[in-house]
């Protein structure tokens, strides 16, 4: 592969993985990440820690996205039912423009090499472990992005890319030592 469709497969993968931010909680309903907590189960749904979501317990619609697990979900996890659960849920509040979107980055996600998924994988953890306000600054930041025309998208991309990678990484460093000042003295 060469340099230049490596740097495509490199932005490709950081704009997945930011546009992964907007689908969060639908990921849950292929199941948590390594390491991620469990939120409480939703309203709606009867659970219990030791025993997770009830099949009965599901709405006829939430049963209907999840029919594939209903012969071993008595075997799954609680943990992986609570997901499951909020997944569904999550999955019948979207349009259906939404549920396309998420289709297509599924299947990007899926034809991509196993480094390439763990690295949005990471990059999903590391976006976890931000405070709201720059989980938000984030999301704002891919939107005002996306919402660029392509031509523009792609110029930034090839100025960023024209800078050495140290630069580089002395300018996100400086931009996390912004955001955090910003953070303390608001």
């Amino acid at each position: 592969m060469n340099t230049q469709n490596l740097r495509r497969r490199g932005a490709l993968l950081a704009l997945l993985a930011t546009a992964a931010l907007a689908a969060g909680p639908v990921l849950a309903v292929e199941g948590p990440m390594e390491g991620e907590q469990s939120a409480p189960p939703s309203a709606g749904t009867s659970a219990t820690p030791e025993r997770g979501v009830e099949w009965t317990s599901l709405s006829g619609d939430q049963r209907r996205v999840l029919s594939r697990f209903e012969g071993k979900w008595g075997e799954l996890p609680a943990e992986r039912q609570r997901a499951l659960s909020r997944g569904s849920q999550k999955w019948l509040s979207m349009t259906p423009d939404e549920r396309n979107n998420v289709k297509q980055r599924f299947r990007q996600f899926g034809e991509m090499s196993e480094d390439e998924r763990n690295m949005v994988r990471m990059r999903w953890r590391k976006f976890q472990t931000l405070t709201p306000e720059e989980q938000d600054a984030v999301r704002r930041g891919f939107k005002r992005f996306r919402d660029l025309p392509p031509e523009a998208r792609e110029k930034l991309r090839a100025r960023w890319r024209q800078i050495p990678v140290e630069k580089r990484r002395d300018i996100i460093r400086q931009m996390r030592e912004r955001r955090r000042a910003r953070a303390l003295n608001p």
